[in-house]
């Protein structure tokens, strides 16, 4: 006599069989991506380094991905603000962020209640490029070296204004650096992003900046920003006569930090997409039309895999989670 299939286990084998008949669809479906356009959130206004290279790279990856990838600004609270949205965006590699370092490091050391964890709710998918900076000067502003500034500075107490483009930001840390080590007065004055900071330093509202070359380079050549010295290792290829800070004198951990321009996604995304999205950009970077963009911008193209970028993070965190501490600026 046949015996039947307990009830029990006739359930758990429809739950198997219908899960089994999705495995395929889910594949398909992350092997197909994308099929919609592709959101790259920007958090800063347009005008600024960030926004100028996701705008090079959202035109060509669309035209790779055969989907709009659209540029959207989300700006405000030093890159908090857009930082967030995508961090609390759905997983599925439809939301996008592109970023210099500051939200996702230095934030860490600058806020108690940041409502993000860029170590646990955001996974890199590629180093992009790396954006130069240099210390640049109102041409009104009599100095044409850094130990020129810093005495112009003591002598002058109040007169330097350093603007930059956001609480926190690379010109943050360093003015307040350079107050503690030299005890000297620079005024800070945040602003929402690049863009805006550099039309008040060409008016002079504010007076000198940590800014990078890709957007002061224009201004410098024409004279009315005068360059002081770039912040790394090396000389910055875009302003090859321009001294390092090492160069200038000052050796300073603050003054060698060069922070990548990054792209990445909420931290659940499947890996089949990163990994497709890692590809992409990695071929992007190293084709000869994009290296020429991001050099004529002033910076220098990495285009890392996602792995190389995970480490490379993990590797830039603590350097820069110290630097900020040091500083003793906080932001709560």
């Amino acid at each position: 006599m046949k015996q039947s299939t307990p009830p029990r286990r006739r359930w758990a084998t429809r739950v198997a069989c219908a899960a089994l008949s999705l495995l395929p669809f889910a594949a398909s479906a992350q092997g197909d991506y994308p099929t919609k356009p592709v959101r790259l959130v920007v958090p800063y206004p347009a005008g600024g380094l960030t926004d100028t290279l996701a705008r090079q790279v959202a035109d060509a990856l669309s035209k790779r991905l055969g989907q709009p990838v659209v540029v959207e600004n989300k700006s405000g609270a030093g890159g908090i603000i857009g930082t967030d949205f995508v961090a609390k965006s759905a997983p599925d590699g439809y939301t996008l962020l592109m970023t210099i370092p500051g939200p996702i490091t230095a934030n860490l050391a600058l806020y108690k209640k940041l409502p993000y964890d860029p170590r646990t709710d955001l996974r890199p998918i590629s180093d992009v490029a790396l954006a130069r900076t240099v210390l640049a000067v109102n041409s009104s502003v009599p100095v044409k070296t850094v130990n020129e500034l810093l005495a112009y500075a003591k002598k002058e107490p109040g007169k330097l204004r350093m603007g930059s483009w956001g609480p926190g930001t690379q010109p943050h840390t360093i003015q307040a650096y350079m107050d503690k080590t030299y005890g000297v007065d620079i005024l800070h004055v945040p602003y929402r992003g690049e863009g805006p900071m550099v039309s008040d330093l060409l008016a002079g509202q504010v007076n000198v900046t940590i800014g990078s070359i890709t957007t002061l380079r224009q201004h410098l050549a024409t004279g009315k920003l005068r360059p002081l010295a770039v912040a790394g290792t090396t000389r910055a290829r875009a302003l090859p006569d321009v001294p390092t800070f090492a160069e200038a004198g000052y050796g300073d951990a603050a003054y060698k930090i060069v922070g990548p321009t990054t792209l990445l996604a909420p931290a659940k995304t499947p890996d089949a997409v990163i990994e497709r999205l890692g590809r992409e950009v990695s071929a992007l970077i190293r084709t000869p039309e994009m290296q020429a963009r991001i050099d004529e911008m002033g910076a220098e193209p990495v285009g890392n895999t996602p792995a190389e970028a995970e480490r490379a993070y993990k590797a830039y965190l603590p350097v820069v989670l110290k630097l900020t501490a040091d500083t003793g600026v906080t932001l709560d």
